[in-house]
């Protein structure tokens, strides 16, 4: 299961969310069925954030999305959000190996 989040910031609150994004990585790091959590900026934008996901199924997600630090950082986000995240589910079809 793939999630694609694309995040933009308010004028003047780059910085500051990227260092909470930032932050989310770390504590992802220890969920046992996310398999792949990245956060990107955008080139030409760099108040645009992209989180690439990818999670060993449903349940994982939900997990994922149920935690108390998953929370913690949709609020703190809030002010700093310009529009609400845009949030995209995929199957994976083909991949290169890693």
């Amino acid at each position: 299961m793939i999630v694609v989040a694309k995040l933009k910031a308010k004028v003047g609150e780059e910085a500051n969310m990227e260092d909470a994004l930032r932050g989310m990585v770390t504590k992802v790091a220890q969920e046992e069925g996310t398999l792949t959590y990245t956060l990107h900026r955008a080139q030409q934008d760099p108040s645009v954030f992209l989180f690439y996901e990818k999670y060993r199924d449903a349940a994982a997600l939900k997990t994922h999305s149920s935690t108390p630090y998953f929370k913690e950082l949709f609020g703190a986000l809030k002010p700093m959000l310009d529009g609400a995240p845009e949030i995209e589910m995929y199957d994976e079809l083909a991949r290169l190996r890693e």
